[in-house]
């Protein structure tokens, strides 16, 4: 349930406006004025700047509407809200922030508001415009002002699948050159900020950013959008997470901004562990014989689901895909189906496609789906950010909900909070993920720093489908131990997390570790940064059901000691562990013990990794 307590509002009317608006614990402070159009919105950080808002405003039919001339300020102070989420990396979700909002003097018939709302972990602000006309919002003219110097991680942006590395650097890069979100910068040695967006509603389009010589920063580009509004029309959030690296990365900010869900029944929305078929084969979904080998996998490590990935649709030797939906609800595994979207990649790609675009063909389908027993969909290879495309991942969500099917998006955008509006959304793929041993060798050797990257970036945001855990090979080598492998399916946060490696490798694995994926959880009650750094290491504790999980990563290809900040738990007396780690010797990939406590240091493999599970009482 969602509860906001406001202790104080004020209107206050301006003739000019130098303020400094700051986050309920006074830590977080922006600074504006609004009087000079050419002075940016300052952030500072416990008393110390660290990065500016340049150029806030919106262009309408091609004309700029700036923030300035500010003409009425509205404060909302003390701001409490408090939420349950259905999935992610915290159950119980609160935050505190302040809310300031500002109507600019009218241009013509429009009238520009801000909405700027100071948290304890970070800013957000978002436009609002009124207008009497009908207009098109044809962009965007914020920019992010990052002094050369700033540490960074930073993905080129690739609109199709948000597919790529996040490169380290310290300077802006090349003018013009295009970035996506999330970026991460490190301002000083404990403080952290990391940019992104949300609140995406199906009359916007998503952004990215691109270097902009003029503020020594990144300006905020909006994706194709000839939608027409009149009205109250309100962009996307811009998030600016910020704190210790701790505070980002546990940071529900995305969440925080994004609309709760609309009023129903969720009940059916049950999260869980996917067995795949598509990484080992890169086909295989249209060989009954195969899937059945991934749901008798499922069966036997108690996996709720099995994932008929493409071209089931064209089933060889007589069999079709009712007979692998019955096989598999008969060994009580739920399926979930893939499908092209058909508006990205069609003419040579996989099928089925063209079952979803119209919204009558969408619900003959769905309702098809929800009649056979089918839990959910993967729903893949879209096509950019622009705003038809966004209005079409938001009808495939709301038509999911209604026939209680969940949803996974892949070649997909990146998750802009509808996790929470959409409850029935279990994950998106917007990563450089595992299956890409099927694609490149390049995976190999940078998959160690990557993997070791993404907790600090990409998983910030929202659910991500990397299809972890792969103990084979597929066509490109991994590199990685068994211990890192085991590591991600605890550190990488996926509502539907799908075992990507093959059956026979699995049931080859000791019993203990088998018996890890039969209790593996998918979703989480708490979450805590308990060490690293991006491309270096990362340790992290997860619970669920008052059971704690602690997984951490090596990104070198050196050895490396590691030591949890164990303070930040509440570890109980009395409990006993399973550690999974590197073997030290060549007779085995494990090493699995039963400990008393939780060891203040641990020595990783190159590569390597380890989980600690509490033990059942």
């Amino acid at each position: 349930m969602r509860k906001i307590f406001i202790f104080l509002v004020s209107i206050v009317l301006l003739g000019g406006c130098k303020k400094e608006f700051v986050s309920p614990d006074n830590k977080i402070a922006v600074a504006a004025d609004w009087v000079n159009p050419d002075s940016p919105l300052k952030v500072y950080y416990d008393g110390k700047y660290v990065m500016s808002i340049a150029h806030p405003g919106i262009s309408v039919n091609d004309t700029v509407l700036p923030c300035r001339d500010v003409n009425i300020l509205k404060k909302k102070l003390g701001c409490e809200e408090k939420y349950t989420m259905l999935t992610g990396k915290k159950k119980q979700c609160y935050n505190n922030y302040n809310e300031y909002s500002f109507e600019f003097n009218p241009i013509d018939s429009d009238t520009l508001g801000m909405c700027l709302r100071v948290y304890n972990d970070g800013i957000a602000f978002r436009y609002v415009l009124n207008t009497a006309d009908s207009v098109k919002v044809s962009g965007e003219t914020t920019s992010y002002s990052i002094p050369d110097g700033v540490d960074r991680w930073m993905q080129s942006y690739d609109p199709e699948s948000y597919e790529r590395f996040y490169d380290f650097g310290n300077k802006r890069g090349d003018t013009g050159q295009e970035y996506a979100y999330p970026a991460l910068f490190n301002f000083a040695p404990d403080v952290w900020g990391l940019v992104s967006e949300a609140g995406m509603h199906r009359y916007n389009s998503a952004s990215y950013l691109s270097s902009d010589s003029l503020v020594d920063g990144y300006k905020v580009n909006a994706a194709r959008n000839n939608k027409t509004i009149s009205g109250e029309w309100s962009s996307p959030w811009r998030v600016i997470m910020l704190g210790d690296l701790s505070d980002v990365v546990e940071s529900t900010l995305i969440a925080d901004v994004s609309d709760a869900p609309a009023v129903g029944d969720y009940s059916w929305v049950q999260p869980g562990v996917v067995s795949w078929i598509y990484w080992a084969h890169n086909h295989g979904s249209n060989d009954y014989n195969i899937i059945k080998q991934y749901v008798d996998m499922a069966k036997t490590l108690k996996l709720p689901y099995v994932l008929i990935d493409a071209e089931w649709d064209e089933m060889k030797d007589g069999k079709t895909i009712d007979d692998a939906i019955e096989y598999s609800l008969s060994n009580g595994v739920k399926p979930l189906l893939w499908y092209n979207s058909s508006c990205g990649w069609v003419n040579g790609a996989p099928g089925p496609k063209f079952r979803l675009n119209d919204p009558d063909d969408r619900e003959k389908e769905f309702a098809w789906l929800e009649e056979k027993g089918v839990a959910g969909v993967k729903i893949d290879f879209f096509g950019g950010d622009g705003q038809p495309i966004i209005e079409y991942y938001i009808d495939l969500l709301e038509a999911a909900a209604r026939h209680n099917l969940l949803v996974n998006f892949h070649g997909a955008t990146l998750p802009r909070g509808w996790q929470r509006t959409y409850p029935n959304l279990m994950t998106v793929e917007g990563v450089y993920g595992a299956e890409w041993y099927n694609n490149s060798s390049v995976l190999t050797d940078k998959a160690a720093s990557h993997n070791a990257t993404l907790p600090f970036t990409r998983n910030v945001v929202g659910p991500m489908d990397y299809t972890p855990c792969t103990f084979s090979d597929s066509q490109h080598p991994h590199i990685t131990t068994h211990g890192h492998e085991l590591a991600l399916t605890v550190l990488y946060e996926s509502a539907l997390q799908h075992l990507a490696d093959r059956p026979e490798s699995y049931l080859a694995q000791p019993q203990e570790v088998q018996d890890f994926f039969s209790e593996l959880p998918s979703v989480w009650d708490d979450t805590k940064l308990l060490g690293g750094y991006p491309g270096d290491y990362v340790v992290m504790a997860r619970e669920k059901d008052g059971r704690l999980y602690i997984a951490g990563i090596n990104g070198n290809d050196t050895a490396k000691v590691v030591a949890p900040d164990l303070k930040r738990l509440n570890l109980k007396e009395g409990k006993r562990y399973t550690l999974y780690t590197d073997s030290a010797t060549d007779s085995s990939q494990w090493s699995i013990t039963t400990i008393d406590t939780v060891p203040t240091q641990l020595n990783l493999a190159p590569r390597g990794g380890f989980v600690i599970v509490e033990n059942k009482n």
